[in-house]
């Protein structure tokens, strides 16, 4: 059954993405915003575009996209995606630490990177890939896409600032896209997508007053999410909201809930992305 279940996912992905008239014609990129727990609900949408054969040009994640944005770029099955994700706790990707530059490390994400993504560099990747940072001395986002180890990268786009250390590569002090661009559409356009959907994780629930530090910085990623908006959107040929306002940051136990509202979305949109291939 297994093997059976692989090879009808290669047929997939080469009917997909072996360059036929759809792909040269439609030239379609994902962009996936971030959200901790929330970003579960990326799957549903990979998978409602996966099902109705709707090909990507590119995919560009931020902070918890730009893990599902990896992983399905490697060629990891949506249902290995998915599988893993309703069995994953915060502390497979994070442990506390003593600093004064967060109050965790994030290196042990690595090693789940490992086991989730089939292939581990740029290069190797079934859709082109991009990760975005931000270059926390300059101010300004870093697109990483084209060679070398992705998992660095990853665990600097999702460096959430107060929680997880910046991450330092070549000499950039690196932390969460999410500060520069909440959702990488202008990164996917940058890639070469001719109509960019984007998928945008912030909830427009009512604030309420923090009972605790996560609450506070999350409340202060609300409101500068709703200040950005305005410089990643026009990038968008289409936005999706997943309706997951029920679920906090770390609501890992309810991905079944986020990934129907991922689906919901997407097949809503169905109509106007086939647009985009006649």
């Amino acid at each position: 059954m297994e093997a059976a279940t692989a090879g009808a996912h290669a047929s997939l992905w080469r009917f997909l993405y072996g360059g036929g008239e759809p792909y040269r014609r439609a030239r379609i990129g994902l962009a996936l915003g971030g959200g901790f727990a929330r970003g579960i609900a990326h799957i549903g949408v990979l998978e409602v575009l996966e099902e109705n054969r709707i090909p990507l040009t590119a995919i560009a994640g931020v902070s918890a996209g730009a893990i599902i944005a990896a992983a399905y770029a490697s060629g990891t099955s949506l249902d290995r995606i998915r599988d893993l994700a309703r069995r994953m706790k915060f502390n497979d990707v994070a442990r506390w630490t003593l600093s004064t530059m967060g109050l965790m490390r994030s290196e042990r994400m690595t090693e789940f990177l490992r086991g989730l993504l089939a292939v581990h560099r740029f290069e190797e990747m079934r859709v082109p890939l991009g990760i975005v940072a931000t270059d926390l001395r300059k101010g300004e986002s870093v697109l990483f896409q084209q060679r070398g180890e992705v998992f660095d990268a990853i665990r600097a786009s999702c460096a959430y600032p107060g929680l997880f250390r910046p991450v330092a590569i070549d000499g950039q002090l690196l932390v969460d896209g999410g500060m520069s661009m909440d959702v990488p559409a202008p990164a996917a356009k940058e890639m070469g997508a001719k109509h960019v959907l984007a998928v945008s994780l912030d909830i427009d629930e009512a604030p309420s007053d923090p009972s605790n530090m996560a609450a506070v910085i999350n409340r202060c990623f609300q409101i500068l999410q709703s200040r950005t908006r305005g410089e990643w959107e026009p990038s968008a040929d289409l936005v999706l909201t997943p309706r997951i306002r029920n679920f906090g940051w770390d609501s890992f136990e309810a991905s079944g809930e986020m990934i129907a509202a991922g689906r919901r979305a997407a097949e809503a949109a169905l109509p106007a992305i086939r647009a985009w291939m006649d």
